[in-house]
């Protein structure tokens, strides 16, 4: 089962601490990000290839990006 994090809305930092906040949290499935800005989409991905996940995003039109991370 995957976790769900809607970040749609906000500005960075916040999809990115989100995002880290699950992952330090030992997640194990799957983590899905939606966010509706670039910035947010490449913050995000870059911040967890640091922490070792992999990432691909499917651009979702008007509703942002889904990203969906999973640990390598």
């Amino acid at each position: 089962m995957s976790n769900i994090i809607d970040a749609r809305g906000l500005s960075c930092p916040q999809p990115v601490l989100m995002t880290l906040n699950e992952i330090k949290k030992g997640a194990a499935g799957p983590i899905v990000v939606l966010v509706d800005a670039d910035a947010s989409r490449e913050n995000v991905v870059r911040s967890a290839q640091g922490k070792n996940w992999s990432a691909s995003i499917e651009d979702a039109g008007a509703e942002g990006f889904r990203i969906t991370l999973t640990r390598n």
